[in-house]
């Protein structure tokens, strides 16, 4: 079957996806530099889950399945050439690109997290772009992206995917265009998002590279069936300030008795997405891809919408947790609607997973077996937006305003 290269297939989207397409028959090859393990190492806060290095994972995945996946240690931000040689040498059916610093509380962290945001995301996506201009072959890409570069206002409107139809005043009378939604960053990761659109606009356009740009909602559930054959395949589970995912640190939070850390009203609106669907949609994004000349094709990779408090209730009248609110270190809305289309990929066969169904249960049970592996001391978000905010480490049994 078809050579697939997962760039950062060592990740916590990466991982699963790179185990899944293993599975379906592709020859998987992971180019990862490893840097979320450093990051661990630098925040001091280990996966709550226990990862095991790289080569264990694969040895295990071989040993089980007898399938091979080949992984190589490329900074892809940096080391072009080894980049652009591996490409040619595998002329892969597709590359599917997570190799960007995904977290956005990271991004505004300091100077330095912001910069090497910047740096990591931004030189990245054009590198990968750029190597298969250079290579010459038709290499279908199929990025990771997230719902955060719309912004979390609609104006009344379901946000569509990636394309919004205008009418222009000019001289002739009126005149229809479809432009990209407008973008709206909030934090310096959802800013390396938007631009990262501009970059796959300009790639499609002037070099004709077949492009699929998943807008993705806030990520829940830790494992899928593959990750789940041996505890050397686990997937990560990050619960911290920085990385943990809001659904994820809500449970996390109710097993080692910790109240739940709602932010301002807890009135923001999310999307979000099952891990086993982000799985699920790559597949279907591989099997579906663009034509040669077709312009970018933009799905919203998201299955559900929850205001945060909801979120909150619901795990609490599963648990019994207690809730507290605290100051907001973001700056955004304090509460916001969404609504959100996804016709692209149900057309296509996707059977959403949804909080209904529940694999809330699969996440306390993991939470359950690991919780001694918990830092009590890395829960509360401590990364502001704004030089003006303090960090609120008490909290308080009201919304926050």
């Amino acid at each position: 079957m078809a050579n697939i290269i997962v760039l950062g297939g060592d990740g916590f989207c990466g991982w699963p996806t790179s185990l899944g397409l293993s599975k379906a028959g592709y020859d998987v090859i992971i180019v990862d530099n490893l840097s979320r393990r450093k990051i661990d190492i630098e925040l001091g806060c280990d996966s709550l889950t226990p990862i095991k290095p790289i080569s264990t994972r694969i040895e295990k995945w071989k040993k089980i399945t007898g399938k091979e996946i080949k992984y190589f240690n490329i900074n892809v931000a940096v080391q072009y050439h080894k980049l652009l040689t591996l490409i040619k040498d595998i002329n892969p059916k597709a590359v599917i690109h997570f190799a960007e610093q995904r977290a956005a509380p990271f991004s505004m962290k300091t100077p330095f997290c912001k910069r090497y945001t910047v740096d990591n995301n931004i030189n990245a996506t054009h590198n990968v772009l750029c190597a298969i201009a250079d290579s010459g072959l038709d290499v279908h890409v199929v990025h990771l992206g997230t719902m955060g570069v719309y912004g979390y206002g609609t104006a009344g409107v379901a946000i569509p995917e990636g394309y919004l139809k205008v009418k222009v005043e000019c001289e002739e009378g009126q005149k229809e265009l479809d432009i990209m939604y407008p973008a709206n960053a909030g934090s310096i990761y959802h800013m390396t998002k938007t631009l990262d659109a501009l970059i796959f606009y300009y790639y499609n356009k002037n070099d004709g590279i077949r492009l699929t740009d998943l807008h993705q909602g806030v990520v829940w559930g830790t494992n899928t069936p593959e990750t789940m054959l041996d505890e050397a395949l686990i997937n990560r589970f990050d619960y911290d300030g920085d990385y943990g995912t809001v659904l994820n640190r809500f449970l996390m939070q109710a097993v080692v008795g910790h109240p739940l850390t709602v932010h301002g009203t807890g009135g923001q609106t999310r999307a979000f997405i099952h891990i086993r669907d982000t799985v699920n949609c790559i597949k279907l994004a591989i099997e579906h891809p663009p034509e040669k000349g077709d312009r970018v094709n933009i799905f919203n990779q998201a299955t559900e919408t929850h205001k945060v408090r909801d979120l909150a209730k619901i795990v609490s009248g599963i648990t019994g947790a207690e809730i507290r609110y605290y100051k907001n270190p973001r700056k955004e809305d304090a509460e916001n609607e969404l609504k959100v289309r996804n016709d692209k990929f149900l057309k296509l066969g996707l059977d959403p997973i949804v909080l209904s169904k529940g694999l809330m249960n699969d996440v306390v049970d993991i939470t359950k077996k690991y919780r001694n592996r918990c830092d009590m001391s890395k829960i509360i978000s401590t990364s502001l937006w704004s030089g003006k905010q303090e960090i609120d480490l008490k909290g308080a049994n009201k919304p926050v305003l």
